[in-house]
């Protein structure tokens, strides 16, 4: 008597190297990548910065030669952090039109005006307190308040030539804010990535000292989200459509990417997320102890961003992964 065999032999589309490229229903191409820079005070700076490796940053005179090597790679669409060279309790210089982000957007609209230009638009960076936020005297942070800062500080940087900004305080109604602040100053054709579904997440400390933005006291965990809350970060989201966002966010990515393919069912908007610095650092760290190939690692949880839903990935990989892409 014969032997039974299985019927379905799936292995079968996974027999050749051709086959399985051919049979991929996942794609990670460049066009999906964004690449974060961190702008900063001076002139001829170009330093790295120690808990986020491989990361550096720039003056605007440095970060020029650095976006013209990441075009060539196929790297066109970067958001951009900014240093100040002072602070104060409201944020004041984040809207300065001489501040380093606003100086890098002109240059860089004028030297490539075919790159993408995104912009985080928050107070984190701008403010003595390390807040996204106003402050009352009683220590809450005031959200109306704020909004009125948030617009500000988006409008300063689509007049300097930014093509997209990207709310991050998790403000109630700062899309809002920011779609009639643009609208009424003539930037219509500014659109809004917002960062819609925000966890207060364990995984930003790199970030938080690149950008010299953690709260001088208290934490955020009153208007970032409580990652426990699925069902929460889809009204967040859904809320932000409704305000006027042309794409939602959610962050971080590799924790949430049960809330980036729950959402996609419930938007039509395309969606990004954000593989956070303390993800990325997780596994670097991972490799450097000899517990996973880093090439094979990065890709693997860039296609899961993508699996789950993502169009557009913030990533400080995207250059490692324009060279590994084939």
């Amino acid at each position: 008597m014969a032997a039974q065999f299985p019927r379905m032999r799936l292995r079968r589309l996974r027999s050749h190297d051709r086959l399985r490229t051919m049979m991929a229903e996942t794609s990670l191409e460049r066009r999906h990548l964004i690449l974060p820079l961190f702008a900063i005070p001076g002139h001829n700076v170009e330093e790295p910065i120690p808990s986020l490796e491989g990361v550096n940053h720039f003056s605007v005179d440095r970060l020029l030669p650095f976006v013209e090597k990441s075009l060539d790679k196929g790297i066109g669409a970067f958001i951009l952090f900014g240093l100040p060279e002072t602070k104060d309790p409201r944020g004041d210089s984040g809207k300065d039109p001489q501040g380093p982000v606003q100086r890098a957007l002109r240059e860089l609209a004028k030297r490539f005006p075919e790159a993408l230009l995104i912009t985080d638009v928050c107070l984190c960076q701008y403010t003595d307190h390390g807040h996204c936020g106003l402050v009352t005297n009683d220590g809450i942070i005031d959200n109306d308040s704020t909004l009125q800062q948030l617009a500000a500080v988006a409008l300063s940087h689509a007049e300097a030539g930014a093509h997209m900004v990207a709310p991050s305080d998790m403000m109630d109604g700062r899309v809002g804010a920011l779609r009639s602040a643009l609208d009424d100053g003539g930037f219509s054709n500014v659109s809004i990535m917002s960062y819609a579904a925000k966890m207060a997440s364990a995984f930003y400390g790199p970030f938080r000292d690149a950008a010299d933005s953690a709260p001088g006291f208290g934490d955020r965990r009153t208007y970032q989200m409580a990652p426990a809350n699925g069902r929460e970060a889809l009204r967040e989201a859904l809320a932000d459509e409704e305000e006027g966002a042309d794409i939602l966010m959610v962050k971080p990515a590799l924790t949430c990417l049960d809330i980036l393919a729950r959402l996609r069912g419930k938007t039509l908007l395309p969606l990004a997320t954000y593989l956070v610095s303390g993800e990325r650092m997780m596994l670097r760290s991972a490799a450097r102890a000899g517990l996973l190939d880093l090439r094979r690692g990065i890709m693997e949880a860039h296609l899961a961003c993508r699996r789950a839903g993502a169009d557009l990935i913030i990533t400080y990989d995207a250059l490692d992964l324009a060279d590994w892409i084939e």
